[in-house]
C-alpha cells in the first residue's frame, strides 16, 4: 500500500477543486514564458481570486508601517514617521506579552484586537453591544468556520450533520464541508432576481434533506460571494425567522461588509436585535470577516474573527479549545485587524491619506464592477447579473452545443474546459463554477483598472472568437439569452 493509500478515507474523498487545477495549468504556462516559449502574450493575469496585492493593488500605507515599527521598535524614535503611526504601534507593542510580538497571545486572540474588534462591532452597529468575551480571532475567516463546522459534525448517514449552503458559495466552502465530515444542503440563490435569497428555496433545501441527513445550520454569505448580491433588511429578517422556526445555527460570512457599493450593508447581528427579544435572545448565530476579503486586502497576514452571539458558554469553551490547535493566530495579523477596524481618526496625522486610499480603492472597485459588467453583457452567450458588493462578478454562459459535446468528450465541465482554453490561448485565468447547474464564470474586479481592462480585451476577443469559430449563435439560444437579459 502506498503513503497516499494509507491517507484518511475521508481526506481521499474530499473533492478535487477545478481551481486547483486550472492553478495548475496558470503556473505552468508561467513556468513556460520564463524559459523562453512563444505565446501571445506576455504573462498570466490571474483574477480567479481575490489576492489583491498579487494582482498589483498597493497596501494601505498605515497599516503597513505601523506594522513595520512593531516589527522593529528602533523605528519608534524615527520622527520621519507619522506621530499617530508611532503611538499606535507603542500601545500595540504594550498588549504584546513581553513588548514583543515575536510572543504568543491567548488561543482566542490577544485581548486588545478583540476589545477593537467589539467596539468596531458597535460603532458599525450604532450602539448595539458586542463584548470582546464573544470574539475570537482565527487565522482567517475560514479557520474560523471550520472550527464552528467541527463543533457541528456528527452521526453517519440519515443522521449526518447537514448545513444550508448557497449555490453558488464561496468555492472553498464545498471542499471544507467534506473535510469536517458535514453533508452540504444546497439552496438556490435566484439568478434572475439578483441571486436573490428566497425563504421557498430555504425551505424546500430542508425539507429535501429531512431523512438523508440533520441539518443543523444555515450559511448564508452576505455580500454574496461569488454573486456581488447584498440583503436588504427585509430579506434578513424572513431568513431570522427561517433559522429561529426550525433551530438552525445561523452562519453569517459577512467578510466583504466594507465592500458595498450598490447599497447599504446591514449586519445580521442589527437587525436580528432590533427584532425584538423574541429572537435577540434564542438565535444563535456566528458571524465572520477577515483580514485578507476587506479593502486592506492583507491576504498574507492570515487574520479574521467571528463573533458568537446567543452561545452556550459550555461550547464557546470549546471554541477556544479549538483555536488552541493553532497555539495562536500570527500576531501581525491580528494587529492588523485592530488597524483596519479602528482606522486613524479625524485629526490624526495619518487620517487624510488613509481615507484618500480607501476611498481610492471602493471607487476602483465600484467603477470596474460596473464597467466589466457592461462588457460582458455585451457579448454574444454572456449574461451577468450586476454586482451590489464584494469584488466578484459572476457571469453566465450560453455556449455552443458542440463547445458542450467537445467538454464532454473531454469528461471535464463545460465552463472548466472554457477557462482552459481562455488560460491557453489569452493567459487569463477565471474561475469556473458549475454548482449551479449552469455554466458561470467568476471573476475578480478587485485589481488595478489597466488590469481589468487588458483581462476585458483578452477574454472578449477569446469568447467572441470561439462563439465565431464554431458558427453556433442558433436563434434558440440566443433568444434566450436575451429574453433572460429582459427579465431582470
Amino acid at each position: 500500500m502506498t503513503s497516499l493509500q494509507r491517507v484518511n478515507p475521508r481526506v481521499r474523498a474530499i473533492r478535487v477543486s477545478s481551481q486547483s487545477a486550472l492553478q495548475s495549468l496558470a503556473a505552468h504556462i508561467t513556468q513556460d514564458i520564463a524559459q523562453g516559449a512563444q505565446k501571445p502574450f506576455k504573462e498570466v493575469i490571474d483574477v480567479s481570486s481575490g489576492d489583491s496585492h498579487r494582482a498589483g493593488l498597493k497596501p494601505v500605507s498605515f497599516v503597513r508601517q505601523v506594522l513595520a515599527v512593531c516589527l522593529y521598535p528602533e523605528l519608534l524614535r524615527d520622527k520621519s514617521l507619522p506621530l499617530d503611526v508611532r503611538l499606535r504601534a507603542e500601545r500595540l507593542l504594550e498588549a504584546c506579552d513581553g513588548g514583543s510580538i515575536g510572543s504568543y497571545t491567548a488561543s482566542s486572540g490577544l485581548l486588545h484586537a478583540r476589545r477593537s474588534i467589539a467596539e468596531f462591532i458597535t460603532r458599525r452597529d450604532a450602539g448595539l453591544p458586542s463584548d470582546a468575551r464573544n470574539v475570537f480571532i482565527s487565522a482567517g475567516s475560514q479557520r474560523a468556520v471550520m472550527v464552528i463546522l467541527k463543533l457541528l459534525a456528527c452521526g453517519d448517514g440519515d443522521t449526518q450533520t447537514g448545513v444550508l449552503t448557497p449555490m453558488p458559495c464561496p468555492h472553498t466552502l464545498p471542499p471544507l464541508l467534506d473535510e469536517v465530515g458535514v453533508t452540504q444542503v444546497s439552496y438556490r440563490l435566484t439568478e434572475e432576481r439578483g441571486w436573490a435569497v428566497e425563504l421557498d428555496e430555504l425551505q424546500h433545501a430542508l425539507t429535501a434533506a429531512r431523512g438523508k441527513c440533520e441539518p443543523r445550520a444555515v450559511y448564508i454569505s452576505n455580500p454574496g460571494n461569488p454573486t456581488g448580491h447584498v440583503q436588504d433588511r427585509k430579506s434578513i429578517q424572513k431568513v431570522i425567522e427561517f433559522a429561529a422556526a426550525q433551530r438552525l445555527l445561523l452562519l453569517v460570512d459577512e467578510v466583504y461588509q466594507d465592500s458595498v457599493f450598490g447599497q447599504e450593508f446591514i449586519s445580521y447581528k442589527k437587525v436580528l436585535f432590533e427584532m425584538g427579544r423574541r429572537y435577540a435572545e434564542t438565535v444563535e448565530m456566528v458571524s465572520f470577516h477577515s483580514l485578507s476579503c476587506a479593502c486592506v486586502g492583507e491576504c498574507g497576514l492570515r487574520a479574521g474573527y467571528m463573533e458568537v452571539v446567543n452561545m452556550d458558554p459550555e461550547v464557546m469553551h470549546f471554541v477556544d479549545t479549538m483555536l488552541c490547535t493553532d497555539i495562536s493566530t500570527p500576531v501581525t495579523g491580528q494587529l492588523a485587524l485592530d488597524l483596519m477596524l479602528n482606522p486613524p481618526r479625524p485629526g490624526d496625522a495619518s487620517s487624510d491619506a488613509y481615507t484618500q486610499e480607501i476611498l481610492l480603492t471602493r471607487t476602483m472597485l465600484s467603477q470596474n464592477a460596473q464597467r466589466a459588467q457592461e462588457r460582458l453583457n455585451d457579448l454574444p452567450g454572456m449574461s451577468c447579473q450586476p454586482a451590489m458588493g464584494g469584488i466578484f462578478l459572476y457571469p453566465r454562459l450560453w455556449l455552443p452545443a458542440e463547445f458542450e459535446e467537445q467538454a464532454e468528450m473531454l469528461g471535464v465541465d463545460v465552463e472548466v474546459l472554457y477557462c482552459q482554453r481562455l488560460l491557453e490561448e489569452e493567459g487569463v485565468f477565471v474561475g469556473a463554477d458549475g454548482t449551479t447547474g449552469r455554466h458561470h464564470l467568476r471573476l475578480c474586479v478587485l485589481v488595478p483598472a489597466d488590469t481589468l481592462d487588458a483581462v476585458l480585451t483578452r477574454l472578449c476577443s477569446f469568447h467572441r472568437r470561439l462563439m465565431d469559430a464554431d458558427n453556433c449563435v442558433q436563434n434558440d439560444w440566443t433568444q434566450h439569452v436575451e429574453k433572460h437579459r429582459e427579465s431582470n
